[in-house]
């Protein structure tokens, strides 16, 4: 049987899209547990069936790429795209403009080829819109994350007298199902955490990879005020807990300002800092003790810390307008949003005020997981856009998926 390939950057790596593709192949494979899968990655990635011949110091770095997929003779390609995965660099510091990876899926024509993209945007540059133009034409199927980056990019095709492509599925991030702890089990995490000074305490949780992009200085910079607020209304001591690490030196000046921040609210016994390296089971089970999340962002289209959110059912506040972040938050009534600082803080007080209130969003995004984004759910849609991608490439059945409107 011939085995899905998936390209993409992979663990050990320190990337969300590395991570993101390990916990979509897991599914993938569980959909079709007969077939094997195998993994083309870069030089750093490691693991069983993983082929880490990505040398992105070649300017012909994909020519090894195409020898590999020739060697395992795949039924499908399944490729993960990021622009600063494939971006080759020459020794002027000239990007290339991933015109490499548009060369690898010319000489992968042959081969049914599916391209995930994590960088889509409802008002892309202009040489975005080229690139998604050009992947669109070369891609069997090309996979969006929302459904209004797909009517946006119809608008912005069309003001450029460009015809709309027929190719692309909507097909969301995936959330895990298998990561749900019972209320009695809480207590059983703390102390597993070695947390359990808050056991029979209220937490509101910010959690993830310390970036700049990430903001968590907005809800600490008024932490005091909002403690003693919810402590006021509802008699109850409320913590910030706040866990995560830092993974981009570039970072280190806003990580070391967050973490002062939060050592100063530390010794006022209002937070806590969590230090962890937000990957496998364990980011879950930091997640899961927090009684909501506070997912304050500049540019995040496709969170991958929302999917860990949705995945443990946990009501949230994120910032709004935000791509995917509202697009979900929206879709699903999970979530609160905020604009400002004084919307942070009044959606903060009003979820730690409202017992029944996070009891609904949790529900709604119990529902939203299990009938939408789930990776099962999201498993089966991979393999029917497989499907298609063969059909196209060893029928000459052409693909066509209905426009959003």
């Amino acid at each position: 049987m011939r085995p899905i390939v998936m390209i993409s950057s992979w663990p050990p790596r320190m990337c969300g899209i590395a991570t993101f593709a390990e916990e979509a192949l897991e599914f993938i494979a569980k959909a079709e547990p007969d077939r094997p899968t195998h993994v083309i990655c870069h030089t750093d990635g490691e693991g069983e069936n993983v082929h880490p011949v990505i040398d992105m110091d070649r300017e012909d770095w994909y020519g090894p790429v195409v020898e590999k997929v020739r060697e395992l003779d795949p039924e499908v390609i399944h490729i993960q795209h990021e622009y600063g995965l494939y971006n080759y660099v020459d020794e002027e510091g000239q990007g290339d403009g991933n015109r490499g990876f548009l060369r690898m899926l010319e000489e992968l024509s042959d081969f049914p080829t599916v391209v995930e993209p994590h960088t889509v945007h409802g008002r892309m540059k202009e040489s975005e819109e080229e690139f998604v133009r050009d992947l669109a034409a070369r891609c069997s199927v090309l996979f969006f994350k929302c459904h209004y980056q797909k009517w946006r990019l119809e608008w912005n095709f069309s003001s450029r007298g460009w015809a709309m492509p027929e190719n692309i599925m909507i097909v969301p991030h995936g959330a895990r199902p298998d990561r749900r702890w019972g209320i009695d089990q809480i207590d059983d995490l703390k102390r597993e955490l070695g947390l359990e000074e808050f056991i029979d305490k209220r937490i509101i949780g910010l959690v993830g990879w310390i970036q700049s992009n990430k903001r968590w200085d907005v809800l600490t910079s008024m932490w005091e005020d909002i403690y003693h607020e919810i402590r006021e209304k509802t008699g109850e001591k409320w913590h910030l807990f706040a866990a995560g690490s830092m993974r981009d030196p570039n970072h280190k000046p806003d990580y070391e300002k967050y973490v002062d921040e939060l050592k100063l609210l530390e010794r006022e016994g209002m937070a806590r800092y969590f230090e962890f390296v937000p990957r496998g089971e364990i980011y879950y089970k930091v997640m899961a003790i927090c009684d909501f999340i506070v997912l304050p962002s500049l540019d995040e289209t496709q969170s991958g810390t929302l999917a860990r959110i949705i995945a443990l059912n946990k009501p949230y506040v994120t910032t709004a307008p935000m791509e995917g972040l509202t697009a979900q938050t929206v879709e699903s009534e999970g979530g609160a949003m905020f604009t400002t600082k004084a919307g942070l803080r009044r959606e903060v007080v009003r979820l730690a005020s409202n017992e029944g209130l996070r009891m609904r969003m949790g529900n709604n995004l119990r529902e939203y997981l299990d009938r939408v984004v789930s990776w099962e759910v999201v498993a089966r849609q991979y393999h029917e856009a497989y499907r298609m991608a063969a059909a196209k490439v060893r029928e000459g059945k052409e693909v066509y998926i209905r426009p959003e409107f």
